[in-house]
Order: C-alpha cells, then sequence, then structure tokens
C-alpha cells in the first residue's frame, strides 16, 4: 500500500482533502533521463519546432495565439521521439499508485493525457481558480449535480524542480461554491484572497495527485525554472464518461500505427481501453470539442 508523505492511505487523503503529496514516484535511475528530455522537449515548444505547446495568454484549449510557452504537450507522440515519457507513465510504481487510487488493476486502466508544465520566459501568467469539468457560471443546483458525478480517473503533477505553483482549497471538492468563493471565481478569478487557499509546494520527485472538482489556479513564474510532469489516467468502469474531457485535447495522433508500436507493453492494454472509450463515444477521431 502506498502512503503520502503524513503516512495516510493515499486514496483516503485524496477523498478527504482533495488533494494527496507522495514521495518517489519516479525510479532514481530515471530522474535524470526525464529532465533532460524535458530540456529537449521545452527547446523544441520554444522554437516553434514542436507545435503541440501551451501559449501564455489561453488557459484551455485550443492554444492557437502567442508565442511564450507555459506548458508543451503530448510528451508520449511518436514524433517527439523521447521514450522515456512512456517509460515513466507505464512504470510499476506509478500504475500501483494510480491503481490504487482508483480502486482499478492495470487491466482496468486508460491511457489518456501527459504534457509538461513550465515556466514562461517572457512574462509571468497566472490561471484563473476552476474546477476542470464545471464552467465558473454554472448554477448551484447544476454545479451540486456535476460534483455527484463520478470521475473514474486522476490526474498529477510531479515535480523535477521545486514547484510551488499550484493552489487549491482544501475539501472543496465534494461541495458547491460558498457565495464568496462563487464571486470569486467568476468575478475575480485570479485573486490572491480566495478563503482557505493553500500553496502546494512540491520537492524534486515529489507528486500531487489532485480531484479535478477541488477549487485551484496557477501561477506561474517567468523567474523560476519549473519543468513538472502533468498527466491523468482513467478507468475502464467510467465507459466514455471522460471522453470529452480527453479527446478535447486532440489526440488523433494516437490513432497511428507508429504510436502503438512506440508504447511499452505495461501501456499496450492501456490504450487498447483508451480507443474502446474512443469507440463507445461514437468519435470517429480521437478528438473532441473544447469544453470552456
Amino acid at each position: 500500500m502506498i502512503k503520502d508523505i503524513n503516512g495516510t492511505p493515499i486514496e483516503q487523503a485524496l477523498k478527504e482533502d482533495g488533494y494527496v503529496i507522495v514521495d518517489d514516484l519516479i525510479p532514481k535511475d530515471m530522474f535524470p533521463k526525464l529532465v533532460d528530455a524535458c530540456d529537449r522537449a521545452v527547446a523544441r515548444a520554444r522554437d516553434g519546432d514542436w507545435k503541440y505547446r501551451r501559449l501564455v495568454g489561453t488557459q484551455f484549449p485550443p492554444w492557437t495565439e502567442g508565442t511564450d510557452v507555459w506548458g508543451v504537450q503530448h510528451l508520449m507522440h511518436q514524433d517527439l521521439k523521447e521514450p522515456v515519457f512512456a517509460q515513466w507513465y507505464g512504470s510499476p510504481l506509478l500504475q500501483e499508485a494510480v491503481c490504487q487510487l482508483l480502486g482499478t488493476d492495470v487491466q482496468g486502466l486508460q491511457l489518456e493525457l501527459f504534457n509538461l508544465l513550465i515556466n514562461p520566459r517572457d512574462s509571468d501568467f497566472d490561471l484563473t481558480w476552476h474546477r476542470d469539468s464545471v464552467p465558473a457560471e454554472t448554477e448551484e443546483e447544476k454545479e451540486k449535480e456535476f460534483l455527484k458525478i463520478e470521475h473514474y480517473g486522476t490526474q498529477w503533477n510531479t515535480a523535477l524542480y521545486e514547484d510551488s505553483c499550484l493552489y487549491v482549497v482544501p475539501k472543496s471538492h465534494r461541495r458547491v461554491r460558498t457565495p464568496q468563493e462563487r464571486d470569486i471565481t467568476i468575478n475575480d478569478a485570479k485573486s490572491n484572497n480566495m478563503p482557505n487557499l493553500l500553496c502546494v509546494v512540491l520537492q524534486p520527485g515529489q507528486t500531487v495527485f489532485y480531484d479535478s472538482n477541488i477549487l485551484h489556479r496557477a501561477a506561474y513564474s517567468s523567474k523560476s525554472k519549473r519543468a513538472t510532469l502533468h498527466a491523468c489516467m482513467g478507468t475502464i468502469d467510467g465507459g466514455h464518461h471522460r471522453a470529452s474531457n480527453i479527446f478535447q485535447h486532440g489526440l488523433d495522433w494516437m490513432s497511428e500505427p507508429q504510436f502503438k508500436e512506440s508504447l511499452p507493453e505495461s501501456l499496450k492494454v492501456p490504450y487498447a481501453n483508451t480507443l474502446s472509450m474512443a469507440e463507445k463515444a461514437g468519435l470517429q477521431k480521437l478528438e473532441a470539442a473544447p469544453i470552456h
């Protein structure tokens, strides 16, 4: 059983607090390889050689305008030619943690997103307070309905350098917003005055798993180097529930034979499960309209 930095089983901490910090999910021999691969991917994105990137000024996909980069998309893409990313995404300890959180086994996992969050070079960039799948303007009764829906997946950030970019409101993932929270998320969405906010500080090699419904935002400083692995996996228990949220990022490149050939054996079944999800959702391509 994997426990968090306080000795609590990770699934218990995530359920209670909406986030959980875990040590050492990157094998020691893989850590420098990931650092080097990230440096190369960042250089390509900043040079414009890698078109799958998140651009300052836009929080959610699609990212079509701007030049300053705050994220690198699709780290497992066959054309990036950095196999260490898929090797880590399919590594035993990481998969064990995800399976423990989701109450499943590797056969029940879905291969989903794997991106990189970095520091912009030209200017600081702030994301707004949000829940990933619930628009800020959602009325209270509808918000209650959204919060009852199972995720059938989990997401995480794994830091390669010290990272203090993520802010959360602990325990906000299972309740509707208070009037003050609602006002901030709609009218002052980059506010530093959110009640009970917590800055999540990660040391190199630490991972934070967090509920996508927790109230959270991020502040990207151009002054501190950041390379934080940002990924998610799902479970087949959700059928096609996660399809729109995942495929809005444009994953049709995953349908290429070269992508399947590039995967380690541990990801072959999760990949097949992802294709099955797209089929159940009635998608002709591994793409969907943006949510936000």
